[in-house]
């Protein structure tokens, strides 16, 4: 099975961390956010994976070099101009489209203890075009799912849901930036440039394709892209484990 991990975010919210370093090479507990996606992707039998870059670019294709790129095949997609989540899936279709498979995509900036493996199973079994993990947590932006777990809608803060299909309601949940993904979607992706990936899926949803929800509300998770997160989340690994370490570092 393959993957993507998404990069190349000028991570804005983690500054000063980035103002020499992409997000995916920011440490937590000693280790680059690049590094803990890899080796959780290798752990579930995922052996190949493409990474999108654009801030700072060459320090990730130095980093993974210099770690053998963590026992994995790793492809660097190169975006000049950052294409947002769609466009830079879009780009790295080649990288999926011959096997026929469907495939992880992964925010490089999430940690969880979601089990990819029973995801994917239930992508396969639903048949699905693509399967979001989401929980019942606070957040400002959610998506809005049916009574049969499929995306029909979402609701910003303090705006009108948006609802797409023949659904007039929907219970909201927070996506978690994991998506299981079939490669069929690269031809109807009819977007050009740099887009979202989540108003093409609301465009795909509301055509009638099949978008579903992996609950996920058992396993743990967090962002990690601001600087507090980071911290907060070094505090809980050590918590967890009794390691020992610095925390979070910007070197």
């Amino acid at each position: 099975m393959r993957a993507m991990v998404l990069a190349a975010g000028l991570g804005t919210r983690l500054r000063p961390l980035t103002n020499d370093r992409p997000k995916a090479l920011v440490e937590i507990n000693g280790r680059t956010l690049l590094e803990v996606t890899l080796t959780r992707l290798r752990s579930f039998g995922i052996g190949e994976v493409i990474v999108n870059a654009h801030h700072f670019a060459e320090q990730i294709v130095d980093h993974l070099k210099a770690h053998d790129s963590f026992g994995m095949r790793v492809e660097i997609s190169r975006e000049e101009v950052l294409l947002d989540t769609g466009g830079g899936l879009k780009k790295a279709a080649h990288f999926f489209l011959d096997s026929g498979e469907p495939f992880l995509l992964h925010n490089v900036d999430v940690m969880s203890n979601i089990d990819l493996r029973r995801m994917v199973e239930f992508h396969r079994d639903h048949d699905a075009l693509a399967t979001l993990a989401v929980q019942e947590r606070a957040s400002s932006r959610q998506l809005l799912f049916d009574d049969d777990g499929r995306l029909c809608g979402r609701k910003a803060e303090g705006e009108d849901a948006e609802m797409v299909g023949a659904a007039r309601q929907g219970h909201p949940l927070a996506f978690c930036g994991i998506h299981v993904i079939s490669p069929r979607i690269f031809p109807l992706l009819t977007e050009e440039g740099a887009f979202p990936l989540v108003p093409a899926y609301l465009r795909l949803a509301g055509q009638g394709e099949k978008l579903v929800a992996f609950r996920a509300d058992e396993y743990s998770w967090r962002d990690l892209g601001t600087v507090e997160s980071l911290r907060q989340a070094a505090r809980e690994v050590r918590l967890d484990t009794g390691a020992q370490g610095s925390g979070v570092r910007s070197g």
